[in-house]
């Protein structure tokens, strides 16, 4: 019983050395709008054949009139590029990016930088691999508000490289900086993009409306730091480390 007892209690300390970024952030990666946010490992020990689970939490009225009020969407995530619903096998030896491309099949497609202020949603995190030292499952969980949200910014590199060894500063896992993004929806920064030339000189009417509403200034916020793991059940805002 006691080894069984130390095992199960390693399982959870392990969880807790999983760490999250207090905030997720919007910006454009290959031209394309995209929330992105960090994970890291703190442990030297490994995870063993992690994976990542996304979804969208929102109420949802369905055209007859039904009301769905915690609504789960699997969205698909992204790292480096490419990727499905779930990443599978994350070799998390330093802290990893995860991003979620809006696209035309993303329930965000339609949201631009104000509008997602205004929604009532929540985006989970879920991380579930095995611990290399016990052979047991463990799972992290964390999820972010549409005040935790941050439009036009990006997370700052903290992997660095000193005499032919990589470092990682754990010190700026949670800092972002400014970045130029468009403050549309990626529906109309696709419509935008999709406009053909015109033989008039000047920006079209289309394009000069997306530059005075989307591309006039970057959301300003104090730098982050970080966001532990939380219990999926209570959902609830959480405290720095």
């Amino acid at each position: 019983l006691g080894c069984i007892f130390m095992k199960t209690a390693q399982a959870n300390r392990r969880a807790e050395t999983l760490i999250f970024s207090k905030y997720a952030v919007v910006a454009t990666r290959s031209g394309k709008l995209c929330v992105m946010f960090r994970l890291g490992d703190l442990r030297k020990s490994m995870i063993i054949g992690a994976a990542i689970r996304l979804q969208l939490v929102r109420k949802v009225t369905t055209p007859e009139g039904e009301v769905v009020p915690i609504s789960q969407i699997d969205l698909a995530v992204d790292h480096p590029v490419g990727g499905s619903v779930g990443i599978k096998g994350i070799f998390l030896v330093s802290p990893i990016v995860v991003a979620h491309t809006i696209d035309a099949k993303s329930p965000l497609y339609h949201l631009s930088a104000s509008g997602l202020q205004q929604e009532d949603l929540e985006l989970v995190v879920v991380l579930e691999g095995v611990v290399e030292t016990t052979g047991i499952t463990t799972q992290a969980r964390t999820s972010y508000l549409p005040d935790e949200i941050l439009w036009g910014r990006r997370f700052v590199p903290i992997v660095g490289e000193e005499e032919g060894r990589y470092t990682v500063d754990y010190s700026k896992f949670g800092k972002t900086v400014k970045t130029h993004t468009p403050l549309c929806s990626a529906r109309e920064l696709a419509e935008a993009q999709s406009v053909p030339p015109q033989p008039s000189e000047g920006p079209t009417p289309l394009l000069s409306a997306l530059r005075r509403r989307s591309f006039s200034r970057t959301v300003d916020v104090p730098d982050v730091r970080l966001k532990p793991p939380v219990r999926f059940e209570s959902m609830d805002s959480i405290s720095d480390l």
